[in-house]
């Protein structure tokens, strides 16, 4: 996959730019799994490794798609190492060249043979041939996990006789090799060919009893995998660098290491931490309490303009409530640190496109995303029909569209039936996994979170039909107890990276 993404230039250097390029690159679009051809890294003397970057005017990226490096979000490209990716290329006045067409195992040869840069969560790893890596960027540490039900898993000594897995390249191999020499009687399974999630989901179905992988990697997928449990922390911190091809000059690592020195020194780089790796406490249910307190102290303000935007769009006002909630717990100054804001999380782009001027105004924000919620739903096939089509609506507003069609794909593929939501939502986790995006279009998708977002909604939806029915025939919720309601567990939501056909 190869993704060019431009820096702001006159039209005049762009068009002089594609015509210089056009023959030393094929260009990929993003959505694209086909397999891409990068011209051999010239040989530089000196300093020229950052003078060439300048003078072609991008820089390329070796990188792998992962939840933690870099995916195609649901308002485009994103990830941790994306966001440095990017904002080193703008550092630099250049386009950002990704070729995320890649294992671990291959990253480093790549960047021997047609550089610029590795960045793909690549372990400090010294005396490595024809490599030079930068300054750390973080601390990774190494920890594990296991299948819920084995107790005892405390130690190393304790995974002695289990089934382990892990990643090759990823610096956690050598952290075993090292324990090794203490547990003799220590083994496991290694492959680059994987990704976290899949050892995740091979412990969770019993393929595997316990993994070493990294603590971030575990918090940003643990909300689907809930039959692993977090083990222990295994040896030291291993540093996260970024390589690049020894015997070009140092300008270019020189320049990396200033713009990493400058993340840490400005907090901007604790700052993309903690929003993509800080916080899991979105993983605590939210059960009907904090529900039922939220309907009663913030839904009546807004009542009225759900019912009108149900009107205009023909759905429940019903349902349109429930995904508000699901979106901001039903505030109107909820932002994300995307910039993703108002009651029903607009973005800029979605916002201009239904007219919307104000986010934050509730009744421009009810009415942008209940119209939003149509159209998205107008553009699935004729053939998804009744409640399938408006789950699956419900799907891409939270995925995208592009990733729907890819699970809808995958269900075809797996003899499911594409038009039924309880066929599709078997296929969506899938995306998570290179096995099946990798035959996509659009490639990696947080494919569980929709899952667990229409569910969330239709939960939300059917405390409110209780409610309503309750006040309207019976006016008994006044004298029920809040602990007496419906004691659904609702699972809530991680802070999202939509892509870019979503809101």
């Amino acid at each position: 996959m190869l993704t060019r993404i431009h820096s702001p230039m006159t039209l005049f250097y762009r068009l002089c730019l594609a015509l210089s390029s056009a023959l030393l690159l094929v260009m990929i679009p993003a959505v694209s799994n086909v397999s891409v051809f990068l011209p051999p890294f010239s040989s530089t003397a000196g300093n020229e490794h950052l003078t060439l970057v300048k003078s072609r005017d991008f820089v390329t990226f070796h990188t792998r798609t992962s939840p933690t490096t870099y995916y195609e979000g649901r308002h485009g490209p994103t990830g941790f190492e994306y966001e440095l990716m990017r904002r080193f290329a703008e550092r630099l006045g250049v386009s950002l060249n990704l070729d995320a067409n890649h294992h671990l195992d291959s990253i480093l040869p790549a960047v021997r043979a047609r550089g610029d840069i590795g960045a793909a969560g690549l372990p400090l790893t010294p005396d490595t041939q024809g490599i030079q890596y930068t300054h750390p960027i973080i601390e990774m540490q190494p920890l594990v996990v296991y299948r819920r039900g084995l107790n005892g898993i405390d130690s190393v000594a304790d995974l002695a006789d289990l089934n382990v897995g892990t990643l090759n390249g990823s610096g956690l191999t050598a952290a075993l090799q090292h324990l090794k020499q203490q547990y003799p009687d220590l083994t496991w399974k290694a492959s680059s060919e994987i990704e976290v999630a899949d050892l995740l989901a091979s412990i969770q179905s019993g393929s595997l009893d316990a993994a070493v992988i990294f603590d971030h990697q575990f918090r940003v997928n643990r909300l689907f995998f809930p039959d692993v449990e977090r083990g222990f922390l295994l040896g030291e911190p291993v540093s996260m660098v970024w390589a690049l091809p020894s015997g070009r000059g140092l300008e270019l690592i020189d320049a990396a290491n200033d713009f990493i020195r400058a993340l840490h020194d400005n907090g901007e780089l604790e700052a993309l931490i903690t929003r993509h790796f800080g916080h899991d406490d979105y993983l605590e249910y939210v059960g009907t309490r904090t529900f039922l307190s939220h309907l009663d102290s913030r839904l009546p303000q807004y009542t009225e303009l759900f019912k009108q935007a149900a009107q205009q769009t023909g759905f429940d006002w019903k349902l349109l409530a429930a995904l508000g909630y699901q979106e901001s717990h039903w505030d109107p100054d909820a932002v994300s640190p995307t910039g993703v804001r108002g009651l029903m999380m607009l973005t800029n782009a979605t916002a201009k496109d239904m007219n919307i001027s104000n986010r934050r105004d509730p009744a421009q924000s009810i009415d942008g995303g209940s119209r939003y919620l149509h159209h998205v739903m107008d553009r699935l096939p004729e053939s998804i029909t009744g409640e399938d089509r408006l789950y699956m609506a419900m799907a891409a507003y939270n995925v995208g569209l592009g990733h729907l069609y890819d699970a809808r794909k995958i269900t075809d593929m797996r003899g499911g039936n594409p038009d039924l939501w309880v066929d599709v939502r078997e296929s969506l986790p899938l995306l998570q996994h290179r096995e099946w995006h990798s035959k996509t279009r659009h490639g990696y998708a947080r494919g569980g979170e929709p899952v667990i977002y229409v569910r969330n909604i239709r939960r939300y939806y059917e405390m409110l039909d209780y409610v309503e029915r309750s006040r309207e025939q019976f006016f008994q919720l006044e004298q029920t107890s809040i602990d007496d309601a419906s004691g659904l567990d609702l699972e809530m939501m991680p802070s999202l990276e939509p892509p870019s056909d979503v809101r």
